[in-house]
């Protein structure tokens, strides 16, 4: 590695050009700025905490947390679209009412179609724009994919990868988006280096011999049991491709792991 080479710094001047050029282009430069972290969340591409994090001076700030195991298996619109999905939590935080707890409300939804994101609890057009745990996918030729073509004219990138991120990462519609706006193939196919990395990190022991720790990221919905929401809050494990009928609301359940397996995560 090249002695000047600091991932630190590149890999937060590179989250912190993607969060001002969509504050510039998306929210009009109204966002304050925030603390943005890489956090491996399970079953999470990210989340917002609002006020996380105080300084000595008793100043507050917002904390946006990415999950960078994701980052080398998706498109890299999918990554952005995690960023811009947690900066509408904050622009609602600071400039709207957030729905109580983790509700993605009606304002919330608003906002993200204005600036180019369909909310989906399905990650697919028809599926419900408000909910506990929500998906979304990209309007074509809407804000966000605009703002995506403009930031990868300007030489932007994702240096850092994960090795031990999950190679079967589930597929999505980002990945029918042409390359320009950050579509296709995830890095793992397109870098040769990268797809040599993961390759190899597969039946590697170093990294345990080490002391360090290998992750995998699976597909949710690959699990035996899966999370099932109603429009009522109300939540339900199951087996997958449960059809329930809340006996409260008489809505019928959602379930985010489905979500998951066909587009980007939604968030906290």
């Amino acid at each position: 590695m090249n002695k000047r080479t600091v991932p630190t710094h590149q890999t937060y001047a590179e989250l912190q050009q993607a969060y001002d050029h969509f504050n510039t282009v998306l929210f009009d430069g109204k966002l304050p700025n925030c603390l943005i972290t890489l956090q491996r969340e399970k079953r999470s591409m990210g989340y917002f905490s609002s006020q996380r994090f105080v300084d000595a001076q008793g100043t507050y700030t917002d904390e946006i947390a990415m999950n960078p195991a994701y980052f080398a298996v998706v498109p890299l619109i999918e990554t952005m679209q995690t960023l811009v999905h947690e900066m509408c939590h904050l622009w609602q935080f600071h400039f709207g009412k957030p729905g109580r707890g983790r509700y993605h409300n009606e304002e919330w939804a608003s906002k993200m179609e204005a600036i180019g994101l369909m909310p989906s609890s399905t990650g697919q057009p028809g599926g419900a724009r408000t909910g506990q745990l929500m998906a979304d996918y990209a309007i074509e030729d809407g804000k966000f994919v605009k703002a995506c073509a403009d930031l990868l004219t300007q030489s932007f990138c994702l240096t850092w990868y994960d090795r031990f991120s999950h190679a079967d990462a589930p597929r999505s519609a980002a990945e029918r988006l042409d390359i320009s706006v950050g579509g296709g193939a995830p890095p793992y196919i397109v870098l040769p280096a990268l797809t040599q990395a993961l390759a190899s990190s597969a039946t590697s022991t170093s990294n345990a011999a080490q002391g360090g720790e290998s992750m995998s990221v699976k597909p949710t919905g690959n699990s035996n049991r899966w999370k099932y929401v109603c429009s009522c809050g109300t939540s339900v494990w199951g087996k997958p491709k449960l059809k329930i009928i809340c006996g409260s609301c008489e809505s019928t359940f959602t379930s985010p792991d489905a979500a998951r397996l066909s587009t980007n995560s939604g968030s906290a």
